[in-house]
């Protein structure tokens, strides 16, 4: 491999970091928000997102960037190959993202929000200052473990045109006849990228311990 073979798979080690902190950007609060319909039991609304979610989740990512790239201008919306990569994952971990939040928010004890309303609090107020705060502590784990598995699957947006690090190992290997060595080197660039997330999920946890013991 050549110095210019390396830079190719890196740049698609920055296309895999850019979609991937974009899609995790938006799909987070998104679920958050799903989960917290469906948490409030919103009429007709939870049972919309009952049916988005199983739908989703039972979609390949792949499938689902297809019918992204595909389906919308049909429906008069074309999208780049960029916009559709985003919103496809966006969907995709969305979707598996309300989940999580929502299974922090059966385990949150009800009762403190019922107090809290008795005091008068918006429920704003409680969901910022009494509800959030615990239910993040316990989605953070199952956050971060989707936030990786969400790293892995951008290969599946190689169908509409992104090179990400597994196409572009792909180009290099075809080109050199050596499959292995492009390959071993986009497995350590997941690697590191896994490994950069892993730090920060310890950071944010090492300060929840740290602000606990100071409450």
């Amino acid at each position: 491999m050549t110095a210019y073979d390396y830079w190719s798979i890196t740049r698609g080690a920055l296309a895999t970091i850019s979609l991937s902190l974009v899609s995790i950007v938006l799909g987070v609060p998104l679920g958050l928000a799903l989960a917290l319909i469906r948490w409030a039991r919103v009429p007709v609304l939870s049972r919309l997102v009952y049916g988005y979610v199983s739908v989703i989740r039972s979609c390949p990512t792949v499938t689902l960037t297809l019918l992204v790239y595909f389906a919308l201008p049909q429906l008069g919306l074309s999208l780049e190959p960029t916009g559709a990569a985003i919103l496809a994952l966006t969907v995709s971990t969305s979707a598996f993202n309300c989940e999580i939040w929502r299974s922090a928010l059966i385990e949150f004890p009800r009762d403190q929000y019922d107090a809290a309303r008795a005091f008068a609090m918006s429920r704003w107020v409680r969901l910022k200052l009494i509800v959030f705060p615990q239910i993040w502590r316990a989605s953070l784990p199952g956050l971060v473990n989707e936030m990786t598995l969400q790293i892995k699957s951008t290969p599946a947006v190689a169908v509409i045109g992104i090179v990400d690090i597994t196409r572009a190992a792909l180009r290099v290997g075809a080109n050199t006849y050596q499959p292995l060595p492009p390959f071993i080197f986009a497995l350590l660039l997941y690697g590191l990228i896994v490994f950069a997330l892993l730090r920060v999920q310890r950071a944010l946890e090492r300060r929840q311990r740290a602000s606990g013991a100071m409450a």
